[in-house]
């Protein structure tokens, strides 16, 4: 579904430049899904499921600001469950915020996001909310880079994570579909293991 609507686009030939430099043969943005509304319901209805069997005692769903925000709002709705959202940092004007909508202490609360690539964001929205003496019991999202150093530091940081694609899955999906041909298939695996030197290694 996301390679179809292309809220991932996968480029070997001319890489992506990510705003940290990396050089990556993959594109992910899960916005694109908003514009379509029988694959915006079913995705929100995925990720509600997650959370009913995986995180049944959530009191709050909290979207990270800004891309978490709408699929986070959806399953709130679905769920009937309060809802808020979390800024990168306290606001610099009127209450100084960082989280906004109203979070009693003493909550349990599941995280969405709709990406996790080096979990920052994400750990930034979950320190936010520990600071507000409320617990996290997970983090979801649509998609995940599945980086193992970042699913090391989600783990010895107490923090359970599901996400309903990641990039090791994508790549046989992709091939058998033909958005990338099997021959290829190697170079992509080692972006996944090295990132930062995998641009160097191939085309350099």
């Amino acid at each position: 579904m996301l390679l179809q609507i292309k809220a991932i686009k996968l480029n070997y030939t001319n890489p992506f430049t990510w705003t940290s430099g990396i050089k990556s043969p993959i594109y992910c943005d899960n916005r694109i899904i908003l514009s379509y509304p029988d694959h915006r319901t079913e995705i929100a209805n995925f990720l509600k499921e997650i959370v009913i069997k995986k995180f049944s005692d959530a009191d709050y769903i909290a979207g990270v600001a800004t891309a978490g925000i709408p699929m986070g709002t959806l399953i709130a709705h679905i769920l009937n469950k309060p809802f808020i959202y979390v800024r990168p940092k306290a606001k610099e004007h009127g209450l100084h915020n960082q989280i906004e909508g109203f979070l009693p202490e003493n909550k349990k609360v599941v995280v969405v996001e709709d990406l996790i690539s080096t979990g920052k964001s994400s750990k930034n929205a979950i320190s936010a909310i520990r600071e507000a003496n409320c617990e996290v019991i997970g983090l979801i999202s649509i998609f995940s880079y599945a980086f193992s150093k970042v699913e090391n530091d989600f783990n010895n940081n107490g923090i359970k994570v599901f996400s309903l694609a990641d990039y090791p899955n994508l790549l046989p999906i992709a091939i058998a579909n033909k958005y990338i041909p099997y021959d290829v298939l190697h170079i992509l695996e080692q972006w996944h293991l090295d990132p930062k030197n995998w641009y160097s290694n191939f085309f350099e």
